[in-house]
This record gives C-alpha cells, structure tokens and sequence, in this order.
C-alpha cells in the first residue's frame, strides 16, 4: 500500500512539473532586413527551445525600428525581435530571453551584440564546445575561429548596460 502511494504522488508530481515545463512562452516578432538564413536559423532555435509562435517579418527600415525599441547603437546585430514588451537584439540563447521573462528586470531589452560565431543561429555546425573556449577549425590553413566567446548585455530602462549571461 505504501509502495502504492509512493509511485502516485511520485507520478503526480512529475505530471504537476511537466505542466510547468509546458507553460506557453509568449509569441516572439523577428524583424530581419531581408532573406538572412542565420536569422532565419535563430528563429528555428527559438521554436526549438519551447517559443511554438514566432513570426518572421521582412521590414525596409529596420535602423527605424531598433531606434524605436531604443536598441543601443553600439549593441545592434542585423535581426530584432519584439517578446512581451522586450526588444531582443542578435543571436540571444533563448535561456536568456526565458529567464528575461522570469525575472521581468525594469528593460528595454537584452542584445548580443554583432555576429559572435557559435551563438544560436551562427554555429556553422560544429560540435560543441562545453568549456566556453575558443576553437580552431585545424582544417583551414587560415586557423578559422569557430566559436567565440560572448555576452548577453541587458537594457535598463534608466539607462544602465549590464551583463546579463556569459556564454
């Protein structure tokens, strides 16, 4: 009888957290310049990672958007999404973007900057690397990074630039 008891209050709490773990993530709007297949690669990595509703829309002046959203000119990449309120600049993970959501921080937004080489959207299929260090791709005569370190910088509203992951 105990026996019993255990395996359904054992099941029922691996129910209650798969629950949790299927709560909706909020829709993301990806505004891309144009036909940017590792914009298009970040979007598939969002939907991959529990982020079912995400839109990718083409936009003409999307150095007018960023400015809207007040995406810091030295923090700019080429796509930028919109996720509950939040801009979401370059190839963020989207363990940043969901612990954004969690935490909810006084932001405009979270951004990586430029086209760091390993961010979501930007692996060039290589394998991984678990220790954050630098690789080089032995292959090429030219010794070709193939991941590079980088940060995730969160926006506050009053003004302040912050580190808000390291990866």
């Amino acid at each position: 009888m105990l026996k019993k008891l255990l395996l359904t209050v054992l099941a029922a709490s691996l129910l209650s957290g798969a629950v949790a773990a299927d709560k909706k993530l909020p829709p993301v709007e990806v505004f891309i310049p144009g036909l940017c297949l590792a914009c298009l690669d970040w979007a598939e990595h969002l939907r991959q990672n529990g982020f079912a509703d995400v839109k990718v829309k083409e936009v003409a002046d999307l150095p007018a958007l960023k400015k809207k959203l007040k995406v810091p000119a030295d923090l700019e990449s080429v796509h930028t999404a919109v996720v509950a309120g939040y801009f979401v600049e370059g190839h963020v993970p989207a363990e940043d973007i969901i612990e954004l959501l969690k935490e909810k921080p006084k932001a405009w937004g979270i951004a990586v900057p430029g086209l760091p080489r390993g961010a979501p959207g930007r692996e060039l299929s290589m394998p991984s690397c678990e220790t954050g260090c630098t690789m080089l791709d032995a292959q090429t005569p030219e010794r070709e990074i193939r991941r590079e370190m980088f940060n995730t910088m969160v926006v506050y509203k009053d003004g302040r630039i912050k580190v808000w992951a390291r990866h």
